[in-house]
């Protein structure tokens, strides 16, 4: 018991704990990590004032400014905050009321989000976590097809409210899935301007199709808020609104746990502590995957959005001084209990190269029945997560608890800006930068010069049959990349495509 209240911290207003008991801490990791805290605690400052944190874009980074913005450090910037959200709550009322209504004339009943990575992830993990008392929320968050048709006929469409967002308004899975469904309404009789809302940036392309056809609203949103710290913009907030949930409490969540987490004392601060316990647990180079393990269905989506969170910011080949460090936390789970019939048996018998992070739910809304004499679903619930979690320890599996009394909007908020502050500790802790990303841009780039060769390789084709290497050759293409190129134009009924013995003598001619 000692050592769990030693290693507990605890904040009784929100309900909110961090247990790190099941962690080898080593005595005096802390008093050796003193220096580096310091410095994070000393970045941390810098950026919540306003200096450059995304040097690659010239950009501050003023995510916590969103959910108070007094700490702004303009009074412009506190206004791009205030009158957005204004904006977006009067917008939501005036849908949920029915004051604005669609081009029938009757309420709209659904809101089909659209957007990529962190435009999407939020506002999905929001939809999944709370009631839905407003609209009923639909998402197109990739460039497939098949999937975008499988939404899109499920549809009302005529009682349908559309969200796009996209900051530079070109993302290409984002651009594919407004045109998509642009046209979708169209062949069913639907204007989509008359449906539809921008989240975007002033003056992008998007914008500028938006006020040329006069779209239902258009909200800014701003270059210093990143895609995976967006929730608590107007990116998380309108499509939280139109769902009728809290987004007020939601606000009030994360902007407490900022207020917490601002401290210098690392004892009272669960963002040090935790991140200092991922550099402990992870060696100060991501060594252990993260393994989320909720015990609640409604946050089942958490994992996924942690994944972009958590990867995309600390996932960097080089150091703030250039030098190739590879550094990153890998992140995956599902939940609690049902991971228990997946792949706990290997968490605890197997190679030990992780630590789990649980998500305690203290109460259940309705757990009164009991399931056997004495004993709620509830009951087993909890019992299923304490044994797991001591069952992991008896064989010397690190795991950290974070408990939350219930899934509200304020909870959740407080979750979303605890991990917000964890990753920006932990990047100054191994002095990486968390808000810019190569890595992604670089795979934007080669997509681009897969569909110029997806192009070049179309005009190649002729009626007389060529292998891949032939085409290549004459192209000046790799021929692996090029035989891609040719199976995705066959398979999409844009080229004849005759298989030989081997990839090799396979042939390609136009249709």
């Amino acid at each position: 018991m000692k050592t769990y209240s030693s290693r507990l911290v605890r904040y009784p207003e929100m309900g909110i704990s961090l247990d790190l008991s099941k962690l080898p801490l080593e005595e005096d990791f802390e008093r050796e990590m003193a220096p580096a805290v310091q410095r994070a605690f000393a970045e941390m400052d810098a950026l919540e004032g306003g200096a450059i944190s995304n040097p690659d874009e010239e950009r501050m980074v003023g995510h916590y400014w969103l959910r108070n913005s007094t700490l702004a450090p303009t009074p412009e910037l506190r206004a791009k905050i205030d009158e957005p959200l204004l904006r977006l709550k009067a917008f939501a009322a005036d849908i949920l009321s029915g004051r604005i209504t669609a081009p029938n004339g009757q309420p709209f009943t659904t809101c089909l989000v659209i957007g990529i990575g962190g435009s999407a992830l939020g506002p999905e993990l929001v939809a999944d976590a709370l009631p839905a008392h407003g609209l009923t929320m639909r998402f197109l968050d990739n460039t497939d097809p098949d999937g975008i048709r499988r939404v899109l006929d499920t549809l009302p469409l005529d009682r349908t409210l559309v969200v796009v967002i996209s900051k530079s308004g070109g993302t290409p899975e984002t651009r594919n899935g407004m045109v998509l469904a642009q046209a979708f309404f169209h062949e069913h009789g639907c204007v989509f301007a008359r449906q539809a809302v921008a989240i975007t940036g002033v003056n992008s392309k998007l914008d500028k199709v938006a006020q040329e056809e006069d779209w239902l609203l258009r909200l800014p949103m701003e270059d210093w808020v990143g895609g995976r710290t967006s929730e608590t913009s107007v990116v998380g907030m309108l499509p939280a609104a139109l769902q009728g949930a809290d987004i007020d409490s939601l606000l009030k969540g994360a902007a407490d746990m900022d207020a917490h987490t601002r401290t210098k004392d690392v004892q009272t601060n669960a963002a040090m502590r935790l991140a200092l316990a991922w550099y402990s647990v992870g060696e100060g180079r991501g060594s252990r995957d993260m393994v989320l393990l909720p015990y609640k269905d409604s946050l089942v989506l958490f994992s996924k959005y942690l994944q972009q969170l958590i990867m995309e910011s600390l996932g960097k080949a080089e150091d703030l001084d250039g030098h190739n460090v590879n550094q990153g936390i890998s992140v995956y789970g599902n939940k609690g209990s049902t991971d228990q019939h997946a792949y706990v048996q290997q968490l605890r018998d197997g190679i030990n190269n992780f630590f789990v992070t649980f998500i305690e739910v203290r109460r259940c809304s309705d757990d009164v029945n009991e399931v056997e004499p004495g004993f709620t679903a509830g009951d087993y619930l909890q019992g299923f997560l304490r044994g797991t979690r001591k069952a992991l320890a008896e064989k010397g599996r690190s795991s950290i608890t974070i408990s939350i009394p219930t899934v509200n909007a304020y909870t959740l908020g407080a979750l979303i800006a605890l991990f917000e502050r964890t990753v920006g500790f932990y990047a100054s802790l191994i002095h990486i930068n968390a808000y810019h990303q190569p890595g992604v841009q670089a795979g934007k780039l080669a997509a681009n010069d897969f569909l110029k060769l997806l192009a070049l390789t179309r005009s190649s084709l002729t009626q007389t049959p060529a292998t891949a290497g032939q085409i290549a050759e004459v192209q000046k293409t790799d021929p692996e990349d090029t035989y891609h190129a040719l199976v995705h134009l066959a398979e999409s009924n844009r080229a004849v495509w005759s298989q030989g013995t081997s990839a090799e003598q396979d042939t390609f001619r136009a249709l």
